[in-house]
């Protein structure tokens, strides 16, 4: 296997990665020789979707080059997906067989292992990140051994969100339910007071719920609903909000065409719980991001503290997104052992200008103790230890898994292995 020494950037190209080496292993052989011999330090990547250097080392792996396929269990009810795989990929065949996932990124170009590995998520008051569908897990440690856990295992829980610390996963099972239809209405202007007065009420209104504003404006500039077919008709109007007549991009100036059907028009449900259709560029492109996890009783202290900062996101965010997510038994999610509202940010891409607000969004949500999302920009000083309890289970799988530190990065150095 002959590494390739060319620059690699992040989706967005927001990003460089500083690794000098990326290689391409076509078989799980070659992948544990590869790890097995290691002299510099090495770490998977997915789609670059990060925005960050969560995925960055001395040399990084990628398995795109890896024969891999997809196969459905209907008696257990679960997928065995290659880990490379992009959500929007799996849907289709998942669709074709009659199947589903219980949620979706809302971008379908990002492959399965890089977001489980974050405990990446999509929204609604009841459905928990997407690791939470893992069901096991097939990974290369740091010894070079081909380790299969699943849910039977004690590690199970503190190995599905591994930020890549423990090893390299080749494929992920996860469970399945059979196809169901969503449809999608986005209203507009909603008023403030409603959702910091209602928001478990405003973020339940459908299956699966985002708010979109710049924090600046009088009131909420959308809210996104997706409700199953068999559900109530959604009203032209909902919580002072009123349904749009035409389709909407969540980035206002935006091509709404690069967007999922919206207007109330029933559909397949992994064309309607992404915001983007796979076959375009997804969100707005060039941008970097950011993304807080929080208890969701902060929910309208931490809304109000981040209006109070509107005045400086305004100018600088592409578009700002309030999501919910369930609680979760995984060791390392945001939503360890509690409901939690994210908040997203899409910034234009002005590396020195989105660290310093950072920096000013961060002091005033510190009171709240946020969960930063492990792969978007995010400042340094954070008490892993107080946020995770976990985290020292954490570090002892670390050393179990990969005792001679093939996989350890900046990254994980000055965050959870700190």
């Amino acid at each position: 296997m002959t590494p390739t020494a060319t620059p690699e950037c992040n989706w967005s190209g927001t990003y460089t990665y500083r690794a000098q080496q990326v290689y391409r292993p076509r078989t799980i052989d070659e992948l544990q020789r590869l790890v097995e011999t290691a002299s510099s330090s090495l770490h998977a990547i997915g789609t670059r979707h990060s925005f960050n250097d969560i995925a960055d080392a001395g040399g990084i792996v990628s398995l795109e080059a890896l024969s891999s396929s997809v196969r459905i269990d209907k008696d257990a009810r679960t997928v065995l997906v290659p880990a490379t795989m992009r959500y929007g990929d799996l849907a289709r065949h998942l669709q074709e067989a009659g199947w589903a996932l219980s949620n979706l990124p809302s971008l379908p170009h990002i492959s399965v292992a890089g977001s489980v590995a974050t405990a990446t998520h999509g929204s609604g008051n009841a459905n928990q990140s997407l690791a939470s569908a893992v069901t096991g897990v097939s990974l290369v440690t740091g010894t070079g051994d081909l380790v299969r856990i699943d849910h039977t295992s004690p590690d199970f829980p503190g190995a599905v969100v591994h930020l890549g610390a423990l090893g390299v996963v080749t494929e992920i099972r996860l469970a399945i339910e059979p196809s169901f239809q969503l449809r999608q209405v986005v209203y507009e202007h909603l008023p403030w007071d409603q959702l910091t007065g209602s928001f478990g009420e405003v973020m339940g209104a459908g299956y699966s719920v985002s708010a979109i504003t710049d924090f600046a404006g009088d009131d909420l500039d959308m809210l996104w609903v997706k409700s199953r077919v068999h559900d109530d008709p959604m009203p032209d109007e909902l919580f002072g909000a009123r349904a749009a007549t035409q389709k909407l991009h969540m980035t206002r100036g935006n091509d709404p065409l690069h967007c999922t059907p919206q207007l109330g028009e029933p559909g397949p449900w992994y064309e309607r719980l992404p915001h983007f259709l796979l076959e375009f560029t997804p969100s707005s492109g060039a941008e970097i991001q950011s993304e807080y996890l929080l208890d969701r009783r902060y929910a309208s202290q931490v809304i109000e503290a981040l209006r109070e900062l509107g005045h400086a996101i305004a100018p600088l965010v592409k578009s700002a997104e309030i999501r919910t997510i369930a609680a979760d038994e995984l060791w390392l999610s945001p939503a360890y052992q509690r409901d939690v509202f994210g908040v997203h940010f899409t910034w234009q891409p002005d590396a020195a200008a989105v660290s310093a607000l950072v920096e000013a969004i961060e002091a005033a949500l510190q009171p709240f103790h946020p969960r930063p999302h492990w792969a978007k920009v995010f400042g340094a000083a954070y008490p892993w230890s107080e946020l995770y309890p976990r985290l020292t289970d954490f570090r002892r799988l670390v050393a179990a898994y990969d005792p001679r530190g093939v996989f350890r990065n900046p990254y994980l150095s000055r965050t959870i292995l700190a």
